[in-house]
């Protein structure tokens, strides 16, 4: 039976080797160059695929037995190449058939380019060698030979390349064209740095999963909670059988995520350009968002309830009804608008988070909510014995909310103090942000443990013996409420807190340090131990992470600084995209450039420079101001400046995030570091980008 299998396999392929013979190559080519500056120049290898065929990688992966492409190019003394071939499209990684392992692999297009320096007209000649696969077999291993020619070498700095194609081992002929003259020096350039563009994708499935959280809290919430029994229930008695229930469940629940993710598509428009970043950034939106937490903060206590316009509930619940779909869907767009004062402070929240994401964010994080809204619906539809347990609600649904109004109001002076950091008005200094948390957070464990009481409060459940309990569940909150109280306490006196690091104001803003020898000192007056001299340092040095301003590191705020320094000094540009307010930028310096061997390399190997993307009151000099096609607006201040360069360069606009460039804006890495709070991979994407550098240098 063995040697019957083997026998069939060899036949099998000899029978896919016949017919492959007659299939037909399922690559067009086309090769072209464009011209950088000086003698630079990007040569360009472009590959369209037929459907269904694909290119493996220049790692294909898999049992090391794949053939990737390879590119030879024709020895000549005027050209050079620089570093390696790169690859660009959307890479596929899957099991394939008849290898081990994970592959990679391209399907309809792919480009592939080559930095070269040319130093008069010539014609580059040169070989591709590749194979291509569909899902059932593989070609034979194709040779394609090609040219470019070059007839602008040695021209105007300003000349500018185009390449007329044509398929397969073309010429790529170039022409001059005058192109307008770059106003300033720190205007940022134009040209877009090589390399992968940042891929969108962890940050919008990070917001579905956000987005789903919120809409599962907000179902704990008591306005949502006391209509999802009865709601329900409804569905199940008005209908003539179980199944035609959870039918009706299922189209309501439908109706939500539709609801929530129109919203969110709404939004996905307004935040086109980074305009909901620059909203959600600036100082007015946190004044905003402080006042609003305030208000429903003190509302969950038990101060005031929050409504929307009567005439609104009013009008969707005429409309309601279960014999067809649109009247599901009022009902749904019901409970949204009645559910509106308790759901509101979690979508303020995800609006927070979206405007760090990506371009289709708001769509992402809100069809999240909307599922996580809409799923108990649908899950006690199905298993409505479930139903008995909810009817026992007790006291503790007030509990939960009056719990919520404390952790609103916390939240409150997180956004009071990203404006006051942002504006520099010192009214929440670390001190007493921390001391405003724990007293809230000791506040909240003595209402959990019965000694405070609101007027809406139910009575502690009682025992056998009439005496007033604590559930195990209650309990555990209360104590975990507690340790967090006193774990910020020694903050106070300018304990590291690298836990909550992310969250407290910076260690610049503390006016009170207690020392390990018992002595006291001004943190925010201290003399640094190393005086940073770069622009805007002044501006930034109470921001500047605790590690940096210990160690003396040369930090760098300004693009065009960084880029002359690299140059002068021979070393890499570490591009920090970060922000004052970047919860995430802070967790990153805490736990990974507080690494020694991390922070070695950051001092001793690299040009770092910090661009505070929200920076938008340090305004840049007036001559160096200009127009922003991408922002749709003039560039006043650092913080645009930044945004702009992270966007129109780097094709990314969140933080934190991380590129590597040389002083002539060449990627030394496939694709940026983003959020990643591990020192071993951040060590591990140096050195490869240290190894590029010195690759590139010789």
């Amino acid at each position: 039976m063995k040697k019957f299998l083997i026998a069939l396999l060899c036949l099998s392929f000899s029978v896919q080797a016949v017919f492959a013979e007659v299939i037909k190559d399922p690559t067009t080519w086309t090769f072209s160059a464009k011209k950088i500056k000086d003698t630079e120049y990007e040569l360009t290898l472009y590959c369209k695929l037929k459907p269904e065929w694909h290119l493996w990688s220049l790692e294909p992966g898999g049992d090391g037995l794949l053939l990737s492409p390879r590119f030879d190019f024709d020895k000549n003394k005027s050209l050079e190449l620089v570093g390696a071939v790169k690859e660009r499209g959307k890479k596929i990684s899957q099991e394939f058939p008849g290898t081990d392992g994970i592959t990679h692999f391209y399907e309809n297009e792919i480009t592939y380019t080559q930095k070269a320096t040319i130093k008069e007209n010539i014609i580059i000649k040169g070989m591709v060698f590749y194979q291509t696969c569909d899902h059932s077999q593989c070609l034979s291993p194709v040779e394609k030979k090609f040219q470019i020619t070059i007839t602008d070498a040695g021209t105007s700095l300003n000349a500018n390349s185009n390449a007329i194609d044509t398929p397969n081992s073309t010429v790529a002929v170039t022409t001059n064209t005058p192109v307008e003259e770059q106003a300033k020096e720190d205007k940022p350039a134009t040209i877009k740095a090589s390399g992968h563009p940042a891929e969108d994708h962890r940050s919008n499935f990070m917001l579905l999963l956000e987005g789903m959280g919120g809409g599962l809290l907000a179902i704990i919430t008591p306005c949502v909670f006391a209509m999802l029994p009865m709601t329900v229930s409804f569905f199940l008695k008005r209908t003539k059988d179980r199944t035609s229930g959870i039918k009706v469940a299922l189209q309501y629940s439908i109706s939500i995520i539709i609801i929530f993710a129109l919203l969110g598509l709404l939004l996905t428009f307004v935040n086109n350009k980074n305009i909901l970043y620059e909203i959600s950034s600036h100082w007015g939106t946190n004044i905003f968002f402080f006042l609003i937490f305030i208000i429903f903060g003190v509302a969950f206590l038990g101060a005031f309830e929050i409504t929307l316009p009567a005439k609104w509930s009013t009008f969707t619940d005429s409309k309601a009804n279960l014999n067809s779909w649109s009247g599901i869907f009022f009902m749904a767009l019901t409970l949204a608008i009645v559910s509106f004062s308790c759901t509101a402070p979690f979508i303020g929240g995800l609006i927070a988070e979206i405007s760090k994401g990506a371009k289709v964010g708001p769509l992402f994080g809100f069809t999240g909510f909307g599922i996580g809204l809409a799923l108990p619906f649908t899950l006690f539809a199905i298993f409505p014995q479930l139903l008995t347990a909810l009817t026992k609600q007790g006291g503790w649904l007030n509990a939960v909310k009056v719990t919520f109004g404390f952790i609103e109001l916390a939240l409150a002076f997180k956004f009071l103090s990203n404006a006051d950091l942002q504006m520099g008005w010192r009214l929440l200094d670390r001190e007493i942000f921390i001391a405003i948390w724990f007293v809230i957070a000791l506040a909240l464990a003595l209402y959990l443990f019965g000694i405070i009481r609101f007027s809406h409060d139910s009575e502690l459940p009682k025992n056998d013996w009439g005496l007033p309990y604590l559930t195990v569940t209650r309990l555990m909150f209360a104590l975990t409420s507690l340790i967090f109280a006193f774990y910020m306490l020694p903050g106070m006196w300018g304990a590291p807190l690298n836990g909550m690091g992310a969250f407290v104001p910076p260690m610049g803003t503390q006016d009170f340090v207690l020392t390990a020898s018992g002595n006291n000192s001004s943190g925010g007056n201290a003399a640094a131990p190393f005086e940073n001299k770069n622009r805007y340092a002044n501006d930034f040095i109470i921001y500047e992470p605790e590690v940096v301003k210990k160690n003396g590191m040369n930090t760098y705020f300004d693009y065009n600084d960084a880029l002359k320094a690299s140059k002068e000094q021979k070393k890499p540009i570490m591009l920090d995209f970060t922000g004052i307010t970047c919860v995430n930028c802070r967790k990153m310096e805490t736990q990974v450039w507080s690494n020694e061997e991390v922070f070695k390399r950051m001092k001793d190997k690299f040009i770092v420079v910090s661009l505070y993307c929200d920076a938008t009151n340090i305004l840049i000099p007036e001559g160096e101001q200009y127009e922003s096609q991408l922002l749709g607006s003039r560039v006043k201040s650092l913080g645009q400046k930044n945004i702009d360069i992270q966007s129109s360069k780097y094709n990314s606009n969140t933080q934190p995030n991380y590129f590597f460039i040389d002083d002539k804006e060449n990627l030394l890495a496939d694709k940026e570091y983003s959020y990643n709070p591990s020192p071993e991979n951040f060590i591990a994407h140096l050195d490869v980008v240290l190894k590029r550098y010195a690759e590139l240098s010789k």
